[in-house]
């Protein structure tokens, strides 16, 4: 009789013989209780279920390395995830459930040898007429790693090789009019697909949701279609890699019920773990089978005596999300999961930041509010850009500014350049409507005059007194920023979980002078904008300068 290997995988992270993170767990916990008490109408069918592992096991080879002309065997964690993903199907029409699947896994964990394998199925052995299965990617050398590792495949097995074509651009499969073809969003169009297979690699690297949606869309008319991530973490903030990661979390939570969504995540429970080679596992289920464990070692090693090497072990080996060396803040001090309610900051007394920038780029203003008792700093956030730029830069920057904008975190203003007066109507807005008033209001003074006369004749207030320029050197701005980022990294600062000031507060970098004092600079791209996180600090630090002030007039300790 076949094996379940799910229970047996479960069995041994329940024993301990596995190492496995809490998310991890919490999928398996899910697939095991289903397996006692089913869904209706859907059931687990153990011959489904087997089928692709049968088939990668049977029919496809390894291309590379010592095991070069070898069968594939797969790994318990493989076969595991590959019967969660076949096994349950409709007790009636016997259609497999899952129809979108998220591997996240550390590097040289196999990723490539089973999405490989695994669109060669989806190609021949998943019983569909005509099957269309792509792998794609932001470019197109990387959409071919997957490919040509299938094509290396068919080369090494006599039965495959006597079935599929190379053509120039695909495989193809003659007898049923399959085919797999590698793609990226530069391809000339993406339109038209009848996807029956997607294969997502290093979902992280992937920019532009755009691929992700029209790749979804293409699958409408298939009966049991299946989109598969498989991606390590990645560097790159505010992508489509952040938004399937923070789904995928709230489906394990139970937040949102997605019965045809499977996330399989192999991450460290806690960043401190990435010393502890007693958790590498969590991140690295192919660990000493697949990945090399000496490797491994040799990567912490130096990572411990190299700090520009640490992101890159973090995010590449143990799925931290970090950002790039050099960077002011990790991603873990940078992001906060709290939220709050405008109606929460009624009647409030605000302190003011502004970086107006450019007048073609990304503007920001930010008002914090403190209320007694309560030891959060809750931040509000707003983004304002040229309406005209706006499709511009969302293309050459490969930053999602017409989301931002449709979901109202920026907002645009006619023509090619930032109308400064639109910044005076936020401030104005959140007086008029909320009772939220911004006592103070910081700005550096460059390129800031024609904005502070607004701000005086339509609000009333006097430069000096409400009006605050602040120094943007070192001198002035270290010990604020020193003093935020330990606010940061306590999730004292709620900024209600706005995605422009999170992607803004991970570009940014920091100069430091011979002093050890520091101010905030752009990192190496400078299509990354730190304007926001910069209106923050400008707040922050006329807050220091008036903590004791301020703390009086909201009746604070």
């Amino acid at each position: 009789m076949a094996e379940n290997y799910i229970r047996e995988y479960w069995a041994k992270i329940q024993s301990r013989e596995v190492a496995a993170c809490k998310r991890l767990k919490q999928q398996y916990q899910k697939l095991i209780k289903e397996l006692d008490n089913p869904r209706d109408p859907w059931v687990f069918d153990l011959e489904a279920a087997n089928r692709p592992i049968e088939f990668i096991e049977q029919f496809c080879r390894h291309s590379k390395g010592k095991w070069l002309g070898q069968p594939v065997q797969l790994e318990l964690f493989q076969k595991a995830k590959l019967q969660a993903i076949f096994g349950f199907v409709h007790k009636e029409t016997g259609l497999r459930r899952c129809r979108e699947v998220l591997t996240i896994e550390g590097r040289k964990n196999g990723k490539s040898t089973e999405m490989a394998a695994l669109a060669l199925y989806m190609m021949v052995g998943d019983g569909e007429g005509g099957p269309e299965v792509y792998c794609v990617a932001t470019k197109r050398d990387q959409a071919r790693i997957v490919f040509t590792e299938a094509v290396n495949m068919r080369d090494q097995s006599p039965a495959l090789r006597a079935h599929l074509k190379k053509r120039k651009t695909d495989l193809y499969f003659p007898l049923i009019f399959g085919k797999f073809e590698p793609l990226a969003s530069e391809s000339n169009s993406l339109d038209g697909l009848n996807s029956h297979g997607v294969i997502i690699d290093e979902l992280h690297a992937i920019k532009d949701r755009n691929l992700y949606d029209v790749m979804k869309q293409s699958m409408a008319a298939r009966e049991q279609p299946l989109l598969a991530m498989i991606t390590t973490a990645g560097f790159v903030r505010e992508c489509i890699y952040d938004d399937i990661y923070d789904y995928a979390c709230k489906v394990l939570d139970g937040l949102v019920d997605d019965e045809r969504f499977l996330a399989f995540i192999y991450e460290l429970d806690d960043r401190s773990e990435w010393t502890d080679f007693r958790a590498w596992e969590k991140a690295n289920p192919g660990l000493g089978t697949i990945k090399s464990y000496e490797e491994l070692a040799a990567n912490v090693e130096r990572a411990k005596n190299d700090p520009s090497f640490l992101p890159t072990v973090l995010t590449k080996d143990f799925n931290i999300r970090e950002t790039r060396a050099g960077t002011w803040l990790t991603f873990e001090q940078a992001n906060c999961e709290k939220e709050f309610s405008l109606d929460d900051l009624r009647d409030t007394y605000a302190i003011g930041g502004v970086d107006l920038g450019a007048t073609t780029d990304l503007c920001a203003a930010v008002a914090i509010v403190k209320k007694p008792g309560d030891p959060d700093f809750y931040v509000l956030v707003q983004g304002f850009m040229p309406e005209e730029n706006i499709e511009t830069r969302t293309r050459e920057d490969k930053v999602p500014y017409d989301k931002w904008v449709e979901r109202g975190y920026i907002t645009p203003c006619p023509g090619n350049r930032v109308d400064y007066r639109y910044v005076t109507d936020w401030f104005m807005t959140l007086h008029m409507e909320y009772g939220i008033s911004a006592y103070w209001t910081g700005y550096d003074s460059w390129n800031s005059p024609a904005w502070v006369e607004d701000m005086e004749a339509r609000l009333g207030y006097e430069r000096g007194k409400n009006l605050l320029p602040v120094i943007m050197g070192a001198k002035t701005l270290s010990a604020p920023m020193k003093e935020l980022k330990a606010e940061l990294a306590g999730k004292r600062i709620n900024y209600n979980r706005n995605p422009v000031l999170l992607w803004a507060l991970t570009n940014m970098a920091v100069e430091v002078d011979k002093n050890e004092n520091i101010r905030p600079v752009k990192g190496q791209n400078q299509r990354q904008r730190i304007d926001p996180a910069v209106a923050l600090i400008i707040a922050y630090t006329v807050l220091q300068q008036h903590l004791e002030d301020y703390k009086a007039l909201i009746g604070g300790d």
